[in-house]
């Protein structure tokens, strides 16, 4: 059976490369009736962020990316679920120590007492000379009674893999295929810190192990230490499962994705007010193809489809106007209910609306949405074309919408505008379509000349949401004041 895992490190928020990789686990595992699994792995106690653990697990909800196993946020608080926990490192120390006596047993590991600055000393002359800085193995012969005193005196130490020289270590990689790496080309890494603690090159061997994950998907900065991997499951006399190293989500100048360029975390796109299938469909495509033309798949689709034979190996580059332009479908595409109740904390944020208004005025909030939701790209860009609902006075956008104004049927068209506006109830999308017709038969003003002028003087604007709809919106009084507005200022 497919057991698969995301192993994020509790140090801040999700990188969107990060839930990529959730999300091609999660695909896997759906597609194949498999189990996803949430490790975290906090061995590295210096970098841990209070909170990190809830937003990644909150983030991941939100995306509808689930997890089987790990821990779960359950009434406020985080619990775990599953037989092979505990999921979160830290509290699996005795685990790690039991394995790595097996270790220390059958020779495959040893005691390091080298001291930082011998380490650094060591590692500078390597370089100097133009080798390749690596543990020089000064501990890797200490006698038992040279170890037994040193731990006795109290010395501080940590405990490496014993790597066997000039070994030829091999592996498949789904992704990049038959890889074959020199030992005499690596370094006995540390797999046991000072403190006590596990490194991730040791921990995360243990733990998929014993978790019985079958399929390692991770990213390609993990595919330089896999040859030690293997070699620890050699050493502990297990089956390595299957790799699977994902390309680099780049940014437009093709570097990996920084925060120094932009977004990169799951929560700036949520807090900007990006729909979560929009940015989980645009993500699985981020090194993944269907191999059609198609581009917009729901996540339910994606299961169905997702094939790690058609991961990529170059790395995919993050396009913010694709993404713009998925999410605006998205939004089309959905209900103006959802959209509205997602809008309104951004239009309570600019003041456009009061907490009041939820309830005394809510279907004209939504007909509001309705008339400018078609106009975003993502929902925090809703105030912004909220703004024209909301001005007291309007500002001509160019020399164009003044000089439109110039026309002379302008002065005969504010007034009977204005006239039909006033004797008008229950102002609609429909009447207002009528009082459009009423003046086109009764005046013959028609086409541009018409709805044109009427959009600039309601607007300042010549193209926008559906006029209609902004007529309903603004309502009587409003457009009365804007048509005199209009009048008393651009009109000569």
């Amino acid at each position: 059976m497919v057991r698969v895992r995301f192993a994020p490190s509790p140090t801040g928020y999700l990188h969107i490369g990060g839930l990529r990789t959730a999300l091609y686990n999660y695909l896997f595992a759906k597609k194949n009736n498999g189990t996803m699994v949430l490790r975290i792995e906090d061995t590295d106690q210096n970098r841990l962020v209070e909170g990190a653990i809830e937003g990644l697990i909150q983030s991941m909800n939100w995306a509808e990316v689930y997890h089987e196993e790990g821990p779960f946020i359950q009434e406020g608080r985080i619990i775990q679920k599953g037989e092979n926990g505990p999921y979160i490192q830290s509290e699996r120390l005795p685990i790690y120590k039991e394995y790595i006596q097996k270790l220390l047993d059958n020779g495959w590991a040893y005691y390091c007492f080298c001291s930082k600055e011998r380490l650094d000393k060591v590692r500078d002359e390597q370089k100097a000379k133009g080798d390749i800085a690596r543990y020089d193995g000064h501990c890797r012969n200490l006698s038992q009674e040279e170890i037994e005193a040193k731990l006795k005196e109290g010395q501080p130490y940590v405990i490496r893999l014993k790597l066997p020289e000039n070994r030829l270590v091999t592996f498949d990689d789904i992704v990049r295929g038959h890889i074959e790496v020199n030992t005499n080309d690596l370094d006995d890494q540390v797999l046991i810190k000072s403190d006590g603690y596990p490194t991730y090159h040791f921990a995360v061997i243990v733990d998929d192990y014993l978790m019985g994950i079958t399929h390692i998907i991770r990213g390609e900065e993990w595919l330089p230490s896999t040859p030690k991997h293997v070699l620890l499951y050699e050493a502990f006399g297990w089956d390595a499962p299957q790799f699977v190293h994902l390309p680099n989500i780049l940014n437009q100048d093709r570097k990996k994705l920084s925060k120094r360029q932009g977004d990169v975390a799951v929560e700036d796109f949520m807090k900007k007010g990006y729909l979560p299938e929009a940015l989980v469909n645009f993500i699985a495509l981020l090194g993944w193809s269907p191999g059609n033309e198609e581009e917009i798949f729901s996540i339910e689709e994606l299961g169905q489809l997702f094939d790690l034979e058609r991961v990529n190996k170059s790395g995919a580059v993050f396009d913010v106007s694709k993404l713009n332009w998925m999410n605006a479908h998205y939004i089309r595409e959905a209900s103006v209910e959802r959209i509205t109740k997602l809008s309104i904390p951004y239009l309570l944020e600019t003041g456009y609306i009061q907490e009041e208004d939820l309830e005394k005025r809510y279907e004209w909030i939504e007909m509001m949405v309705e008339s400018i939701k078609d106009k975003v790209s993502y929902l925090s860009q809703i105030p912004e074309q909220a703004a024209l609902f909301f001005k007291d006075e309007i500002s001509l956008e160019d020399q164009e919408c003044h000089d439109i104004l110039q026309g002379e049927q302008i002065p005969k068209l504010i007034t009977v505008f204005r006239e039909k506006i006033q004797k008008t109830e229950n102002l609609d999308p429909t009447i207002a379509k009528g009082i459009f017709k009423e003046i086109q038969k009764e005046e013959g003003i028609k086409g541009k000349n018409l709805f044109m002028p009427v959009r600039i003087m309601l607007t300042g604007q010549m193209h926008g949401p559906d006029l209609m709809k902004i007529i309903t919106v603004l309502g009587e009084k409003r457009i009365v004041e804007r048509l005199n507005y209009v009048e008393d200022q651009y009109i000569s």
